[in-house]
Order: structure tokens, then sequence, then C-alpha cells
């Protein structure tokens, strides 16, 4: 009996990831399912585990570098309306982790509620910011989060408050299998003040990084507070260096540009280059910021 025999009308087999992703390049997923609830969601989650088949959680695509030969695994993406919810009360916006940065953003400027701006220009989903606590120099998400709610391995729906979580530099303490929602707190600001300042922040990160797909966000986290990735990169005269299809961003050291054609073991092989290089010049272990599946 196949694995997932009774669940034909929401899961696929043999379903390429590429076009999920913002590099456009790997694989194909064993199984890929969007769950359209979350019994759905649980049973589906039942079934991988009885299976002992492993899953991941797809967001937006945007940090996720998927290998030439696919995933061996059930690859779930929450974007039906009910892991999409937005609703505002106040100051206070809960959100399912399924909604894209982006629009979140936007919704709150044009509510007249400030803090999330900082954040323009950040793809993926919102549970991709909150699992890599996402940020600028101006600040990061989990300053404004209120609490959030899980899935954890025992397939058990928790709230998490604000004081249970830990928000650092690129990273958090969410770390259950799935993360379902979150409530954020703002503050009361005139619509018109908060959407310029999106755009000053837009206008400034897309003179600086590129943009659009083919691409992903950052590759490295930055090794220190005070030390840029990008910077390093740079600093290591790595600026337009190729592997293949693959090509280190001339617009910020930290991005790689995959080129029509390009395969993921290029950006693998010119991540490596470059790690070996920092390395060998400045002492520093790049750590990568992307999934590599």
């Amino acid at each position: 009996m196949p694995p997932f025999d009774g669940f034909q009308d929401f899961v696929r087999v043999d379903v390429p990831l590429a076009p999920q992703v913002w590099f456009r390049v790997g694989g194909p997923a064993r199984f890929f399912a969007r769950p359209r609830s979350l019994d759905e969601l649980l049973a589906l989650l039942d079934r991988a585990r009885q299976e002992s088949l492993a899953f991941k959680i797809l967001g937006g695509g945007s940090n996720v570098l998927v290998r030439d030969e696919g995933v061996d695994a059930l690859v779930i993406q929450l974007e039906s309306p009910f892991f999409s919810d937005v609703s505002i009360d106040d100051n206070v916006i809960k959100v399912g982790t399924a909604v894209p940065l982006t629009a979140l953003i936007s919704q709150t400027a044009r509510a007249g509620l400030a803090g999330l701006e900082i954040l323009t220009g950040i793809p993926g989903t919102v549970g991709g910011a909150l699992r890599g606590n996402a940020g600028s120099r101006q600040g990061s998400i989990g300053q404004y989060v209120r609490r959030a709610t899980v899935l954890d391995a025992s397939n058990e729906v928790h709230v998490r408050e604000r004081d249970d979580i830990t928000f650092a530099d690129r990273s958090s303490n969410l770390d259950e299998p799935v993360l379902l929602s979150a409530e954020f707190e703002l503050t009361h600001e005139d619509p018109e003040s908060v959407v310029r300042r999106m755009r000053r922040i837009w206008i400034i990160k897309k003179e600086n990084q590129p943009y659009g797909h083919q691409s992903s966000g950052c590759i490295f986290k930055n090794p220190a507070p005070d030390v840029s990735a990008g910077a390093l990169v740079d600093q290591a005269g790595l600026k337009g260096t190729r592997c293949g299809g693959a090509e280190v961003s001339d617009r910020h050291g930290n991005f790689i540009v995959a080129h029509p054609g390009a395969k993921a073991a290029d950006v693998l092989r010119l991540i490596d280059q470059i790690q070996q290089r920092v390395w060998q010049q400045f002492g520093y272990e790049l750590e990568l910021q992307i999934q590599v599946w």
C-alpha cells in the first residue's frame, strides 16, 4: 500500500522543488503536500511517522537550497487560508505562519502599526522569519512577538508565551517541528510615516542586494555582531567568483546568484570555496544561514 493511500487529494508524488525555491535549482520531493486544515496536517504527520518518513516544512523557499538528487521525504507547504489568516485587534496582530513577511509588513503599515517595517526587503514567510529571528541593523522580528502557537513532536498544539521564547542573532528556540501562528504587539503611528520608512529601507536594500528569483536570502550568518559575512567575502576578493552557473553577487558578497542552467552542486561548490578562502585569510568559519536539503 502506498504510504499516503487515502491522502491523494492533497499529497503528490515526485514533485519538482526547483519552482518552489528562490534558487530555482534542485531535484524533486518524494512526496509533496499542501494540507488545507490543522486536522489534515495532523493526519498527514501521523501517517508520516507511521511510515518512518521524514518531513520538512517549506515556506517561501527563500532560504532553502535543494540538492540535485532531491529530497527523500514528505515536503509540506502551509499555504492554505487556514495557515495564512491575519487579524488585527488594536495594536496586536495575529498571523498564520504561511503569510509572506512582505504582505504582513504592508498590512501592518497600512493599519498604522509601526515596528515590522524594519524588516522591509527580507524575503520568506512569517514562520521562517520567526524561526531564524529575521532582522536588519534596525532590529529583528523577535522583539515584537507576544506569543507563538506551535505543534510539537507529539502532534500537540501549544502556545508559547514571550517569556518562554528566546531570540538571538538570526536564531530562536522555536525549534518545534511546525510553527502555526504568532501574535505581535506593535505601536500605533501615522500610516504615512510608517510607509515612508518602508520605502526608504526598500530603496537602500534594492541598491545593495540582488533581488528576484535565481538568488536567495543571505547565505551565511554574520560570525559576530560587528563582523559582516558579506564584508569578509568582499575583502577576500570573491565578488563575481563563479562555479559553473553559480556566482557570488557583485552587489553583495553574502548573496549567490544561480544563473540559468546552474545546478545545486555549483552553489554548494561555491559555498565551500567561500568558506575555505575566508577561513584562510581571516580565520572566521562562516556558518550557513540557508538550509541545504
